[in-house]
């Protein structure tokens, strides 16, 4: 069974609003054209052809024809948006800032400058941000009367035993080689005369800002080792304090000065300084430069050595690899938790292949369930910084259908997305029965649409 999604048309409309010239027929004096009526709510034909358009540019599939598909999403939103209304839900304008925020950023971060995002869109920032916060605000409405609609679907092991045993076998979803592991991390010794090199290098950034002789923007630019936000000489946009590691934060939120310049800030990144752009509530924007201690060949092969040496006393029973990770790792996310490695996108011990770092993934697949590889070398993605590394495969699962015993938690997902669905597809035929549409001559023809209802008699 193919797990489907109700997709807010919002997400298109918003990103369209911004990428094309919406309104222009209003702009050119033209009467548009009213395609559908939902309640009191016109969808023009130019709004749909703006949403094809961004839907083509983007590549987004659309199973049959766009102009039945995208003006019913379109007649779907506002009736989720009519019930929000009646039920006076609202969504949290500190949230939907900081979405708009992050979301602002990423544009900036890929096109490499606010001007270039403006340039893109046509519109300026000010223009922009307003139609995410709308994009944004809608989004989080439709997916809280959603949540409302299907809060009482609380799948028992009976439903999905159920559910399971009434798949087509054709609909038994192929589960994919998965395996467990466990990891021992250690940091390569850096150098104290490294280490100084660097705070002094920040030590004459803070006095060239402070002279007046250089900009902290453009030292960002030139020389923070954080190249996302170097390419916005060192801003990170608005954020709260639980966006940032405590180190950073204890620092950055104190910060009251945007003239003044931060002292030195160690964290698990590097070694940073910061310069308070603007508070705004809870939330920050500040600038950053991040420089990293270098790791010399020798201190790596001194890791990897000690590592081999840990590698060989396991093996020999001195000591077992839970215990290793528990008192030698220097990996936060898994040495209070035995070396166990968690996929942070599933929240589930286990892994596909392609989820593993790729050097644990390499070493992995020729190992057998108890095995412990070799030490190795690998690049810590999040962190950017090259760490050692002894990984021990606990579990593997090969790729199999479904079935209960093994894959009970997917199962769960997929009923309780099954039932959400059917109920969110009752409430729709239902309020499309009780709701004013107009479909507009020529809008529907030869239309097969998602939901029955839409054409009146």
């Amino acid at each position: 069974m193919i797990k489907r999604y109700i997709i807010p048309a919002c997400f298109l409309a918003a990103l369209i609003a911004i990428g094309v010239n919406a309104g222009r027929a209003k702009e050119n004096n033209i009467i548009d054209e009213v395609a559908w009526v939902v309640g009191d709510e016109p969808i023009f034909k130019s709004e749909i052809e703006e949403m094809y358009e961004q839907m083509q540019m983007e590549g987004a599939p659309i199973e049959g024809d766009p102009y039945c598909v995208i003006p019913e999403r379109m007649a779907v939103e506002k009736l989720y948006l009519h019930q929000a209304k009646i039920d006076t839900i609202e969504a949290p304008d500190q949230m939907v800032q900081q979405s708009v925020d992050q979301r602002l950023n990423f544009f900036i971060s890929q096109l490499g400058s606010k001007e270039r995002v403006e340039d893109q869109f046509k519109k300026t920032m000010p223009q922009i941000r307003e139609t995410l916060v709308e994009m944004y605000r809608n989004n989080y409405i439709i997916s809280q009367v959603q949540s409302e609609l299907t809060k009482n679907v609380k799948p028992t092991p009976a439903d999905v035993r159920k559910f399971y045993n009434a798949l087509p076998e054709d609909s038994i979803p192929y589960v994919p080689l998965r395996v467990e592991a466990q990891i021992i991390t250690i940091n390569p010794n850096i150098p104290q005369q490294e280490i100084d090199d660097v705070k002094a290098r920040l030590r004459d950034f803070t006095e060239k800002v402070q002279s007046g002789e250089s900009d902290f923007g453009t030292l960002a630019f030139f020389y923070s080792e954080d190249r996302g936000s170097a390419m916005q000489s060192g801003e990170l946009g608005f954020h709260n304090r639980a966006d940032f590691v405590p180190e950073f934060s204890n620092v950055a939120f104190n910060l009251n000065d945007p003239k003044k310049v931060s002292r030195i800030v160690e964290t698990e990144y590097g070694y940073h300084i910061i310069q308070l752009i603007e508070k705004r509530g809870e939330q920050i924007n500040c600038r950053h430069i991040l420089l990293r201690p270098k790791v010399a060949r020798a201190d790596i092969d001194t890791a990897l050595v000690r590592l081999d040496s840990l590698r060989n006393d396991i093996l020999k029973g001195a000591l077992d690899f839970e215990t290793a990770a528990q008192f030698i790792s220097q990996d936060k996310d898994t040495h209070n938790n035995k070396g166990i490695m968690m996929n942070s996108s599933t929240g589930s011990v286990q892994f596909e292949m392609q989820e593993l770092p790729a050097e644990v993934a390499r070493r992995i697949e020729t190992m057998e369930p108890g095995d412990i590889s070799e030490p190795f070398a690998m690049m810590d993605e999040r962190k950017n910084k090259e760490v050692v590394s002894l990984v021990k495969l606990t579990k593997r699962i090969p790729g199999h259908k479904a079935n209960l015993a093994e894959d009970y938690n997917q199962l769960k997902e997929m009923y309780t997305a099954s039932a959400k669905e059917e109920i969110l597809k009752k409430w729709l035929e239902k309020k499309i029965k009780e709701t004013y549409v107009q479909i507009g001559e020529g809008w529907d023809d030869g239309c097969e649409f998602e939901y029955s209802g839409w054409r009146k008699n």
